[in-house]
């Protein structure tokens, strides 16, 4: 029998759904009778219950029960005979009129979209390129150093200057009172690597041991401690103790000391140019990748589901929520989060999605099992014993899945990039790494 499917707007669509009283009844009847033998009532024995009894107590809810699932019945296959890709969950509401012997509703309900993607030879794409040179490696070692200096105590008339390590007194004051976290006594911070605001820091350099100063400190707006945020206080600083930083000398102990079998400065720098030019390789796919998808869903035009859209907000909240709660903020699961902030970024990736499908479907982008394979061992690579990382992600579906998604988002790149106007960028390693 053929659907007769109305198209409300856009993706909306509605259809009729009929069902015969009789074979309703006929099935909460059955049901009741399944009840009855199971069913513990006081005053009856299990499965003694009489049959107007056990229909007085739960005759409604098994007459609901059964009315939800015929109709959800009756809907799945009128959808499945219109040939219709249905989004979200329809919205059921009985309707008046129906032909005597029936029950009719009518199922609204949104579809998916038609994606339409446009030629992609026009598109334009800016594909990133950057090395590994010699002063990132430089950099790096120079890292490793600093996470294994020791510090010795300066001499009494030495001024406090970058790199060394004080062990300061303080008391601030706004308006003359004492705040919150205003004071501390033996606090010890590096000079010159921001673990203090920048004003804290300025008066303490030139210090010698013994001294002390005050200053004043103007809080910034965005300040994380609210009580005093954009506010100026008072600050009193001692400088106890001034320790200078000494780094390890690049020398075979230091390659030693950071696992290199070889021991050499020479395989030092190999095993830390490997490991970079890896973390370029990612940096590099993210951000040509996300080009790529901001060119391809340029190109495409399609009408979004709202349900879809809805269901993506909500999860998105549920992230947020979830944040908050390993935060420690108190009821995070109660917290008010309004949907409007997050609409842009749903919409935006059910687009994607849907766009992302169309392209994978219609130009049979789908993960191979070899690709899969390759992926999974490119990502092992990199540890002490890759063979366990690699049955570690084969023995889990979930975790192969979300190699399944990368692989496919790659297969989707480079198809795009086969196709697209591709200029090249050359940008510098710190620029890439966002130390620029």
């Amino acid at each position: 029998m053929a659907v007769n499917v109305e198209t409300l707007e856009k993706l909306e669509r509605k259809i009729t759904l009929s069902l015969p009283m009789a074979a309703i009844q006929t099935e909460v009847e059955s049901r009741l009778k399944k009840l009855a033998r199971t069913v513990k009532m006081d005053g009856f024995r299990p499965g003694k219950v009489p049959m107007n009894v056990v229909t007085q107590r739960y005759g409604y809810s098994v007459h609901y029960e059964v009315l939800n699932d015929k109709v959800g019945e009756a809907f799945a296959s009128a959808a499945n005979e219109a040939k219709l890709r249905v989004a979200g969950q329809p919205r059921i509401t009985e309707k008046e009129g129906a032909p005597e012997g029936e029950v009719a509703f009518d199922a609204v309900f949104e579809v998916y979209p038609e994606v339409k993607i446009g030629d992609l030879s026009t598109a334009e794409v800016e594909k990133l390129t950057a090395e590994v040179d010699e002063a990132a490696i430089d950099k790096t070692v120079e890292i490793l150093r600093k996470q294994r200096r020791t510090f010795a105590q300066r001499a009494v008339d030495a001024p406090a200057q970058d790199g060394d390590r004080v062990t300061v007194d303080f008391e601030g004051k706004i308006d003359g009172e004492p705040f919150a976290g205003g004071k501390a006594d033996g606090f010890q911070f590096l000079v010159g690597e921001g673990q203090m605001l920048k004003e804290f820091e300025d008066a303490v350099r030139g210090m010698k041991a013994g001294e002390s100063k005050t200053f004043p400190l103007a809080f910034p707006a965005d300040y994380h401690g609210k009580d005093v945020a954009g506010k100026t206080a008072d600050f009193m600083v001692t400088l106890n103790k001034i320790e200078a930083a000494h780094l390890p000398e690049v020398n075979e102990a230091l390659a030693k000391s950071l696992g290199i079998a070889e021991g050499t400065v020479e395989a030092l720098r190999a095993d830390i140019k490997k490991n970079l030019e890896r973390e370029v390789k990612s940096r590099l796919l993210g951000r040509n990748k996300q080009a790529v998808m901001d060119a391809l869903v340029a190109k495409a035009e399609l009408d979004l589901p709202k349900s879809v859209v809805q269901a993506e907000v909500d999860r998105l909240i549920e992230g947020a929520r979830a944040d908050l709660k390993q935060r420690g903020i108190k009821d995070a699961d109660k917290a008010p989060i309004p949907a409007e902030i997050f609409q842009p970024q749903a919409e935006q990736r059910v687009r994607l999605g849907l766009v992302v499908a169309e392209l994978v479907r219609a130009n049979n982008l789908h993960a191979t099992p070899e690709s899969l394979k390759a992926h999974v061992e490119e990502l092992a690579a990199s540890y002490e014993k890759p063979e366990d990382v690699v049955r570690w992600y084969f023995g889990d579906n979930r975790r192969l899945a979300e190699v399944e998604a990368v692989v496919i988002e790659n297969n989707v790149t480079n198809f795009v990039l086969s196709k697209a106007k591709v200029s090249e960028k050359a940008i510098s390693f710190d620029e890439l790494m966002g130390q620029a």
